[in-house]
């Protein structure tokens, strides 16, 4: 509960100003801010100033420098539009001076309208499978130190890979697709707000580095620099994410040293609550003789 109670706190954010708010940054180890950390911060931010009968509904990121985990982030909300069915909200992070990442948002009121969706895939039930921790300690004597640190501390949100173990030193290759089951440690208040956040920081987990699953190599294969480019994500239905969501991924493409990802949330009981896609820097550098 700890762990999780740190990491609402830390996408609750410090209003200094009207529209403008500071959050704390979190290192998880690599020096720079997780990608998953901004998004979730920003979209708090935007809420913030935003009616709370209205949801979100998308939101499309840009990344544009690395964030120094040693230091707040502040974010700059511009009000653009508040329509009679959908606000629109513009969020600039900022540090040292310089924007590190962007934003736009859209909320929606609540309408009625058609449904359709796609089909939930079919794979292991979350019970079943081990946790994050408890597959990566299979690999742990061969994972740097700050990773080996990691592996069996607690986290703030459970992660549960419905597919087979991928070796993160020497992997072999295979198709770009993953299935990762995820929810909060603990439960969660009623703050669909929050639990928006709380996706758009889990997100980021595991999901560009699925376009490298069929080149045989990880983002800890020597001389591979990874990172974030974009981000988007669409909020379909209501969901709590405190109960179990499956994050289905697959990468149709990379090219030009970037890999495309687009993902599907789906609740345990099939309904399709939320879309993400992704586009990353998948760059092998020449190893040094």
């Amino acid at each position: 509960m700890d762990v999780l109670d740190e990491l609402v706190k830390l996408l609750a954010l410090e209003p200094i100003e009207q529209n403008l708010f500071r959050g704390q940054s979190q290192d998880l180890g690599w020096g720079t801010v997780y990608g998953g950390q901004v998004l979730g911060q920003a979209l708090s931010a935007a809420a913030q100033t935003v009616p709370a009968d209205r949801h979100v509904h998308s939101l499309h990121a840009y990344f544009l420098r690395p964030g120094d985990a040693s230091r707040p982030i502040l974010y700059d909300v511009d009000r653009i539009r508040d329509g009679s069915s959908f606000t629109s909200r513009r969020v600039v992070a900022i540090q040292k001076g310089e924007a590190i990442f962007h934003m736009a948002a859209s909320f929606q009121r609540h309408e009625e309208g058609f449904e359709h969706q796609d089909a939930m895939p079919d794979v292991p039930p979350p019970e079943g499978l081990p946790r994050e921790q408890e597959r990566l300690a299979t690999f742990a004597s061969r994972l740097p130190k700050f990773l080996r640190d990691r592996v069996t501390s607690e986290r703030p949100i459970e992660l549960r890979y419905a597919d087979p173990d991928v070796d993160p030193v020497l992997p072999a290759a295979r198709p770009p697709t993953r299935a990762i089951w995820m929810r909060a440690s603990c439960a969660l208040p009623d703050d669909p707000a929050l639990h928006a956040s709380l996706l758009a920081y889990a997100s980021d987990s595991g999901f560009v580095t699925t376009a490298l699953l069929p080149h045989g190599v990880t983002w800890l294969t020597p001389g591979m620099q990874v990172a974030s480019l974009d981000h988007a994500m669409w909020f379909h239905h209501p969901f709590r994410f405190d109960q179990w969501l499956l994050h289905a991924i697959d990468s149709p493409a990379a090219s030009g040293a970037r890999g495309l990802v687009r993902g599907r949330v789906f609740t345990r009981d099939g309904k399709l609550v939320a879309s993400t896609a992704q586009e990353g820097l998948l760059r092998q550098r020449a190893r040094q003789p």
